[in-house]
């Protein structure tokens, strides 16, 4: 009998590095891998539905250079993540690894270096994050979401894979509603972000649905939020007799994609491909202070192939409720978005990773 072949996915401590990091993991279970996944103390908090896997937690840490003394300690906390590292590969060698981005991932990915382990770096986002930056030199290649990443040297174009975006396949399955002559008696509208867009989008996005509901504008919120600010919401919408519904948070989002025609979301790379792959016109509103402000540059992308609509945070007050006004006197803005986004499909993605992976497997062996 073959042995089973074993992969780590190592994920950075974001949703953005997680999600997507245990999608691939779910399917390389599919094709008969056995999988660990690998992250640190804050993509512990993403996991609470995925420990039928294998998880284990190492320490990682950005370079933080307040002074001398932070640098110094996350130097050294660096290193001994790098150490336990080089222990844990050695004593669980694994066939391949998996980097999904994210300080996290760096120390696993060098010390597979290291080891002479071949280890695969995933970019989904448009321009490159400094921790795959780093680690182009030493991986064998890098998949990414879309060919039109910047920030990668001339001289690593021959390790760049255009795979898709790695997001949910019930996502990639969604059914799409005819986006021909679509008509609405009222907009739903689904309020997505994670906890920092979910307080900010509490405190500013009910005034301007409620203006534009004393506009005669017929609404219904579905709104992600906080557990503290769920009464204050419901007192809020409860008041001027607004129809909604709030959460605090969902590993079936898809539930409410059938619900809604509009939602209003930060910009992660994975959240947008989510919603054009589900056929869902979206406001995009980036986080202000992304690193190497990515999402405004995810943002762009997608309101330049007319995809969805960019709203920056300063300007939420002045431009929501007129993009709102406009969708609801004219329903050709969404139907022009959502034919568009039936153009754009990932899926693809896991036939891509599949045969991306054989080629790499095959050179190995």
């Amino acid at each position: 009998m073959n042995k089973k072949k074993k992969a780590f996915v190592a994920v950075g401590g974001t949703g953005g590095h997680v999600f997507p990091g245990c999608n691939l993991a779910k399917h390389l279970v599919d094709i008969g891998y056995e999988i660990e996944i690998i992250t640190d103390k804050r993509g512990q908090l993403y996991l609470d539905k995925f420990r039928n896997y294998k998880i284990t937690e190492l320490p990682s840490s950005p370079i933080i250079s307040k002074n001398i003394f932070t640098f110094f300690y996350t130097i050294l906390l660096i290193f001994y993540s790098f150490i336990k590292s080089v222990l844990f590969l050695a004593l669980n060698r694994p066939t391949i690894i998996f980097g999904m981005g994210g300080y996290a991932s760096f120390p696993v990915c060098i010390a597979a270096y290291i080891l002479r382990i071949e280890f695969i770096i995933y970019e989904n986002n448009l321009i490159i994050g400094k921790a795959n930056n780093y680690l182009l030199p030493f991986t064998k290649k890098i998949f990414v979401a879309f060919k039109e990443i910047e920030g990668i040297s001339e001289k690593y174009n021959h390790k760049v894979i255009k795979i898709g975006n790695i997001i949910k396949k019930e996502i990639l399955n969604f059914p799409q509603k005819n986006s021909e002559n679509l008509g609405f008696k009222e907009l739903s509208i689904l309020v997505l972000g994670g906890s920092q867009a979910a307080k900010i989008f509490a405190e500013k996005l009910p005034e301007i649905f409620c203006k534009c509901k004393n506009s005669g504008i017929s609404l219904k919120i579905y709104q992600h939020c906080l557990s503290y600010q769920v009464e204050k919401l419901k007192l809020f919408y409860e008041e001027n007799c607004m129809e909604f519904e709030t959460f605090n948070f969902s590993n079936n989002l898809e539930d409410y994609f059938s619900k809604v025609n509009l939602a209003i979301t930060r910009s992660g790379s994975s959240m947008l491909a989510e919603l054009t792959n589900a056929n869902i016109p979206f406001i995009s509103v980036p986080l202000p202070t992304s690193a190497d402000n990515h999402q405004l540059k995810n943002s762009i992308f997608y309101q330049e192939n007319n995809l969805g609509l960019l709203i920056e945070e300063k300007e939420l007050n002045d431009k929501l409720f007129y993009h709102i006004n406009e969708m609801n006197k004219n329903n050709s803005i969404l139907n022009n978005i959502k034919k568009n986004q039936r153009q754009f499909s990932d899926k693809s993605v896991y036939i891509n990773i599949e045969r991306e992976l054989k080629k790499i497997i095959d050179e190995k062996n």
